[in-house]
């Protein structure tokens, strides 16, 4: 393709521990200086030298590199989503196409106009008002004033900030600041769109939105960079993935094939898992799911099991409140976010729902494990009812399914195939008959007779 409007060739960022490097900015300073040159900027090898150094000479000092030899290119009206661990290198990223900050060596270029939604508040002027930002956003994007009372109203009521339009910013909570600033950044219309971690404020109502806008600014042929840890969105909005680690890419491609890498490498390290601050839950909150854990029948931790294998799902639950006595699910999704298994405590005839006095742990058994290979994430419920959920914690541990040997197919068993196996009975059957069958129902991997 030839209608790339992001080109970056070689792309490395130096930072010197423990010392701030010379000639830095302001956020703001770097903003205003951004929007006053164009958008197409190559940065070369020898950015630092008008500093009396160069990434050689800084590379000598006690120094790390945040991203490494980055290429890449982004084409016009696609949604690229960046993914990776915390630390490697999606915001050092986001903030060189951005032009807040230098890179240490390589080019990049940009064709069109750059809305940035990097962390809550950038480009805010904390004593000025909702209103006033509006404007003051609009004209670092460019716009003139018409353009923007042309789509004011518009921002105002996505990002639900009616009440406070004359007060100071600096008054707004975080959600409030988030709301806003998506919806300027969304609504002024940038060619290019860069958003990193906008579903982390914020409701799941507005995160909805979010994701519904950034949709449509695609469909209307303008481009998006999206940084997200929540891989069901990713794979929802995404056309293509990169996946950094530790400064470098290490796949680029289709949801389908670099989210499960990901998931993979992020899969790696059985243990208990705290849930204390985990933020991706909702309920009433009497008792809190607080540990989480994936056993084998020997009772270790592990995440990885072959096909075929019993599962032991734990959860520790502990008493904030007064509460009734709860039932428990289990739910088992795909990388992309599609449900698979909803194991339920109240589909066991044994089961008796629990009053936690104190802490309780609950062990859910999956017998003969029948997913395909790949990488699952698993959600945890406590609820005195199917309607009445006391917390439900998404995303709180990791599964890694591996082929193992009990099935020979003679390839490999992935998700382009299915998600779960089960188990059929094939013969050849004889033109005048229906079915073949035999006089014991599965006898020998027959069929059960049909009259």
């Amino acid at each position: 393709m030839n209608d790339a409007v992001i080109r970056v060739r070689g792309i490395g960022k130096l930072y010197e521990i423990g010392e701030r490097s010379h000639g830095y900015k302001t956020l703001r300073e770097s903003l205003v200086s951004a929007v006053r040159n164009p958008f197409r900027a190559r940065a070369a090898k020898n950015n630092h030298n008008s500093n009396g150094s160069s990434a050689e000479a800084l590379a000598k000092a006690d120094t790390f590199w945040a991203l490494k030899d980055i290429n890449f290119d982004v084409h016009r009206g696609e949604i690229v989503g960046i993914i990776g661990r915390n630390g490697a290198g999606k915001s050092t990223l986001l903030k060189i196409l951005s032009r807040i900050t230098d890179p240490t060596e390589g080019e990049i270029e940009i064709e069109g106009r750059v809305g940035s939604l990097l962390e809550v508040g950038t480009g805010f002027h904390p004593e000025l008002t909702g209103r006033e930002n509006i404007f003051l956003n609009g004209a670092i994007l460019g716009m003139k004033r018409a353009e923007i009372a042309a789509r004011f109203d518009e921002i105002v009521a996505f990002a639900g900030t009616e009440k406070f339009l004359d007060t100071p910013v600096k008054y707004y909570s975080s959600g409030m600041y988030m709301r806003l600033a998506f919806a300027i950044a969304a609504h002024l219309e940038p060619e290019i769109l860069i958003v990193d971690e906008v579903l982390a404020v914020g409701d799941a109502e507005f995160q909805k939105k979010c994701l519904g806008k950034i949709g449509d600014v695609a469909r209307s042929g303008r481009t998006v960079l999206f940084v997200s840890h929540q891989m069901a969105a990713v794979a929802s909005l995404c056309n293509r993935v990169i996946l950094l680690d530790a400064g470098e890419i290490k796949a680029i491609g289709d949801c389908s094939e670099v989210i499960p890498k990901y998931l993979v490498s992020e899969s790696d390290s059985a243990q208990i898992v705290n849930l204390r601050h985990h933020t991706g839950r909702v309920g009433t909150g009497e008792v809190r799911i607080v540990e989480a854990a994936i056993r084998d029948k020997n009772g270790d931790l592990r995440n990885r099991f072959n096909y075929g294998e019993d599962i032991f799902f734990e959860l520790t639950l502990e008493r904030v409140t007064r509460a009734p006595a709860l039932s428990c699910t289990v739910e088992i999704q795909t990388a992309t976010g599609v449900p698979v298994l909803h194991l339920y405590s109240m589909d066991d005839p044994s089961w008796e729902p629990v009053t936690v006095s104190d802490t309780q742990k609950i062990r859910c058994m999956l017998p003969h494990c029948d997913l395909y290979p790949g990488v699952y994430n698993v959600s945890m419920w406590a609820g005195a009812s199917p309607q009445m959920h006391v917390d439900w914690v998404s995303n709180a541990l990791q599964l890694r399914v591996e082929q193992g040997d009990l099935i020979h197919r003679g390839f490999d068993m992935n998700w382009k195939h299915a998600v779960v196996h089960k188990q059929s009975f094939w013969r050849a059957a004889e033109e005048t008959s229906c079915l073949p069958c035999t006089e014991n129902a599965h006898a020998n991997t027959g069929f059960t007779r049909v009259e």
